[in-house]
């Protein structure tokens, strides 16, 4: 199953991700359209992205969102780019639950209306 920012997979899901370093705070912000029309979820950590700390940061980061042990998460592609995919490991249908209860479309549309 593919819902333009995820894709659920057998034993797990990987999410494509629009990651802004160096940013105030840690947080999920919610789905954006790049240029190509691929849906990605934002997301902003406060570390630095030098020797994979924002990688780590953001799969800390996940980790928490999804309610999983921070060795279930990994990022899987785009470990130098802004754009990643990340793997979480785990039931993927529970996980769905999870990320579609973050309701991040809803909360991009706002961000839209308002911006």
């Amino acid at each position: 199953m593919t819902e333009g920012f995820f894709r659920a997979e057998k034993d797990g899901i990987t999410v494509f991700v629009r990651l802004t370093p160096k940013s105030s705070r840690d947080a999920v912000e919610g789905i954006a359209e790049a240029p190509n029309g691929r849906q990605h979820v934002l997301a902003r950590v406060r570390a630095a992205p030098e020797d994979g700390k924002a990688n780590k940061a953001l799969e800390k980061l996940l980790a928490k969102v999804f309610g999983v042990a921070g060795g279930s998460v990994a990022v899987t592609g785009g470990a130098t780019s802004r754009s990643k995919q990340v793997r979480v490991a785990g039931d993927s249908a529970a996980l769905v639950r999870k990320l579609k209860a973050l309701d991040l479309v809803k909360s991009a549309r706002a961000e839209k209306q308002t911006g």
